[in-house]
C-alpha cells in the first residue's frame, strides 16, 4: 500500500518506519531539522521491540508533491487537527481512508468536516516513544497498538487492507473492534487521566499512583469521564475504570503523558482535547465535571500564553 505518514514524531515516525520496514510504500510528511536529518540519513528508530532503521527514507514537507495515497496516518497533536486536516486534502482520493491516532475522542469527526465522512476511520494507538532527535526516534514502552474501525459500510475492503498491512509489520499489533467508540473512549479514560494529573502535579505516574492524595483525584478524573461517555450512549463495560486504572499501575513509574510534558516545557498542549473536551462535552450532555473542570482552569493560563507565541500549526 502507499502510505502517507501526517506527522512524524514518536508516533507516525514509529508506526511508519514499521510499515516502511514491511515493505509498504511510506512518505514521511515532516518539517525542519527533523525532515532535512531524515531525507540525508533516514528514520532510525531506537525500541524495544527491536531497532529499525529506513534509509534512505522519503520524506517531504508539501502533501502535494506526494499526491493520492491510499492511506494517510494523521500522527500529529490533537490541536493540530484542523490544519492538518486542509493540508493533506492533496493525499485523499476516492479511495484514500485517513487514520486518526491522536489523544482525544473528536478528530475522527474534525477529519470528516473537512475531508469527508467516506474518507475517514476512527482510529486510536497505543505507545510511549517521542523524538529523541532529528531523524531519531524512541520507543520506551507499551507494546505498540493500533485500533481501528468504520465509520461507513463501504469503508470496510479499504480498512481490512490496511489491517493487512499492518498484520505484516514486525512491532505492531492492529485490530479492529466491534466498537471502535468503545475502544476511542477506553484509551481516552487513561489517557486524560493521567494527561491531567501530570500536568497539574508535574511529577512522573509512578508518584502520583502511589500518593493517596494525587490517587484520589485520578479516580475522580476516570469517573467523570466515564459519565460523560455513558450519557453519550457509548457502551463502555462495566469496570472500564477499573481497567484504565490497571493500565496505569503497569506503566513504568518515570512515565509522563505527551500533554505533561508539552505543559511543563511551556509549548501549546492537548488540553482543550483532552480534560477540556471532558467539561465540553459534559456541559453537552448535562454531566458535571467538577474536576476536570478544575484542571483545566488551573492549566488554562499557562496554555493561553504558550499559543500566544507562534506556535507550528502541525
Amino acid at each position: 500500500m502507499r502510505f502517507a505518514i501526517m506527522g512524524s514524531g514518536g508516533v507516525g515516525g514509529y508506526f511508519g518506519a514499521r510499515l516502511a520496514e514491511a515493505g509498504e510504500d511510506v512518505t514521511f510528511i515532516a518539517r525542519g531539522e527533523h525532515l532535512a536529518a531524515i531525507r540525508r540519513d533516514g528514520l532510525r528508530v531506537v525500541s524495544i521491540k527491536g531497532d529499525v532503521a529506513i534509509a534512505p527514507a522519503s520524506a517531504t514537507d508539501d502533501p502535494a508533491e506526494v499526491g493520492v495515497v491510499d492511506a494517510v496516518l494523521l500522527a500529529v497533536k490533537a490541536w493540530q487537527v484542523p490544519t492538518a486536516a486542509e493540508a493533506i486534502r492533496p493525499l485523499v482520493g476516492p479511495d484514500t481512508l485517513v487514520l486518526p491516532l491522536e489523544n482525544g475522542v473528536e478528530a475522527a469527526d474534525t477529519l470528516s468536516e473537512v475531508l469527508g465522512e467516506p474518507a475517514v476511520l476512527d482510529g486510536l494507538c497505543g505507545i510511549l516513544a517521542w523524538r529523541e532527535a532529528p531523524g531519531l526516534i524512541r520507543h520506551a514502552g507499551v507494546d505498540p497498538f493500533v485500533r481501528f474501525g468504520t465509520r461507513l459500510p463501504a469503508q470496510r475492503a479499504g480498512a481490512e487492507r490496511l489491517k493487512a498491512a499492518f498484520d505484516r509489520t514486525l512491532g505492531v499489533s492492529a485490530e479492529m473492534p466491534e466498537d471502535i467508540e468503545v475502544a476511542v473512549w477506553s484509551k481516552f479514560l487513561f489517557i486524560c487521566a493521567m494527561s491531567g494529573i501530570g500536568a497539574i502535579t508535574r511529577a512522573p505516574l509512578g508518584v502520583t499512583r502511589q500518593l493517596p492524595e494525587t490517587r484520589g483525584l485520578i479516580e475522580q478524573i476516570l469517573a467523570e469521564i466515564e459519565a460523560v461517555a455513558r450519557a453519550r450512549g457509548v457502551a463502555l463495560p462495566a469496570d472500564a475504570v477499573e481497567r484504565a486504572l490497571a493500565f496505569i499501575d503497569g506503566l513504568p513509574a518515570q512515565s509522563t503523558a505527551s500533554m505533561q510534558r508539552d505543559i511543563m516545557e511551556g509549548r501549546p498542549s492537548e488540553l482543550e482535547a483532552q480534560n477540556g473536551a471532558v467539561v465540553r462535552l459534559g456541559q453537552a450532555a448535562d454531566v458535571a465535571t467538577p474536576v476536570n473542570a478544575m484542571i483545566h482552569a488551573a492549566l488554562l493560563p499557562q496554555e493561553n500564553s504558550a499559543r500566544g507565541a507562534k506556535a507550528e500549526t502541525w
